[in-house]
């Protein structure tokens, strides 16, 4: 029998239901069913009304090179479906948030910076060395 210390098992515990690891897990599976939701929109409402005429969907789409299949439709569909993807997380949760935080005045003031006198990027103001030249700054 291995030799566990009494408080490993509660450790463990608490590590599977640590909030921020569920609310990965649940993300995780709500994206998993997000993509087969936006695959099927793409594929099939989105490219056939913007496909080529007498193909049905871009996933028709390919050549062929010494017998090798080049499934260029596919890739297309699949760009496609990252837009979809993209432009639902910007307007349904991104653009939201955004409002949220400046409605509640959550806005992080910017840190004040200065200008290295050796290199000229911009550090925090209170740096004592440039993190680009790595020159000691004047106090």
């Amino acid at each position: 029998m291995p030799d566990t210390k009494p408080g490993l098992l509660q450790e463990f515990k608490s590590f599977v239901l640590r909030g921020n690891l569920v609310e990965l897990a649940v993300a995780f599976v709500i994206a998993a069913a997000f993509k087969d939701v936006v695959t099927a929109l793409v594929n099939d409402l989105i490219t056939p009304i913007i496909s080529i005429p007498g193909k049905s969907t871009f996933g028709d789409l390919h050549f062929t090179i010494r017998h090798s299949v080049f499934a260029y439709g596919a890739f297309i569909n699949t760009v496609i479906a990252f837009v979809v993807v993209a432009a639902a997380v910007f307007f349904f949760v991104v653009k939201p948030v955004d409002t949220l935080i400046a409605r509640l005045g959550w806005t992080k003031e910017p840190t004040p910076t200065k200008e290295c006198p050796e290199c000229l990027t911009q550090i925090p103001a209170e740096a004592r060395r440039c993190a680009a030249c790595t020159s000691p700054q004047p106090t």
